[in-house]
């Protein structure tokens, strides 16, 4: 398999790989050896994308209430010997305990966890009430001139919100987002589809980073099978899941058709997608990682015709 491609992170002058392995609700559920294990795959197939955030803990086993999900990825990058220098590193700030931290007192408890000296991009979670964006751009800024960050994006962020954080970061001379991590799959297609919001990226020269891209696992395909287990399995009657489990079946025989599987297929729609640069999926094996990054490989083999089919899917 070819290793993945690089893409740029909108116009801040880093290269991603278009495939992000993330870490959400990940390396704390699995054991340590098989943890190191997806991140050195990710590796040998040329991904450069690392995505970590803080949550908090769900297992009901872990020694702090919020966090230990970074404590336990900074171990395991450790211990699967990739060099700091060698990755694009990404983490959140998430505005929980704002105002009493504010950016930087979060990031630094971040990097304190991770073990790291800096993060390469942190996505801006929605500001809360209170929080001005001149704030916002002005602790941002202050962060990537101590060298703490190298560029910011955002997370879920409307349109209207990313051209005043853009307005705003001319004004003060900080660096406007570069990237914008977005929900984006065969039946979500807004936000990223929409004008307002391609207005808004390239405003900023941003791209985005496409999350959800299965759709929580539905468009797996593997809850079109009685008895399946995973996370869907007790809401596979949630509202929110069913345009992607109707789907799901398309898809399925789309990936016949072409004697692959439905997830890297799914993965590979958001990677047509010019404006995306990465898309960001979770692994808890290294034969996932394998499956999720032969997405890259399908999408550069598609003719007009195959990409006009499985845009199909999905819609109405």
């Amino acid at each position: 398999m070819a290793a993945v491609g690089r893409r740029p992170l909108g116009a801040s002058g880093i290269h991603v790989s278009e495939l992000a392995l993330g870490s959400w609700r990940t390396y704390e559920r699995i054991p340590r050896d098989v943890g190191i294990g997806v991140i050195r795959k990710a590796r040998e197939l040329g991904i450069n994308f690392l995505d970590d955030a803080r949550y908090n803990d769900e297992t009901g086993t872990a020694p702090m209430k919020s966090g230990y999900s970074e404590v336990v990825f900074g171990e395991l990058f450790r211990a699967s010997g990739w060099k700091r220098e060698e990755v694009v590193l990404a983490n959140k700030l998430w505005w929980e305990f704002w105002p009493e931290q504010r950016a930087a007192a979060e990031l630094e408890g971040s990097l304190g966890r991770m073990g790291m000296d800096y993060i390469d991009l942190a996505y801006a979670e929605r500001p809360p009430a209170g929080l001005t964006m001149q704030e916002i751009v002005r602790d941002i800024g202050a962060l990537i001139a101590a060298g703490s960050l190298r560029a910011w994006g955002v997370l879920n962020w409307k349109p209207e919100l990313i051209v005043e954080a853009v307005d705003e970061a001319s004004a003060q001379g900080v660096p406007p987002p570069c990237a914008a991590q977005l929900a984006y799959s065969l039946v979500r297609r807004s936000p990223v589809e929409d004008r307002e919001m391609a207005n808004a990226l390239e405003a900023a020269g941003a791209s985005v980073v496409a999350s959800f891209t299965l759709d929580g696992g539905a468009l797996t395909g593997k809850y079109t099978e009685p008895g399946a287990t995973g996370r869907l399995a007790g809401r596979l009657d949630d509202e929110f899941h069913q345009a992607a489990l109707k789907a799901a079946r398309d898809l399925l025989s789309f990936a016949d058709r072409l004697a692959r599987k439905p997830a890297p297929i799914a993965i590979a729609f958001a990677l047509l997608n010019p404006r995306v640069a990465s898309v960001l999926f979770g692994a808890t094996t290294p034969e996932q990682v394998v499956e999720n990054v032969s997405a890259a490989e399908i999408a550069s083999a598609m003719d007009e015709e195959t990409i006009a089919d499985l845009s199909k899917i999905g819609i109405g």
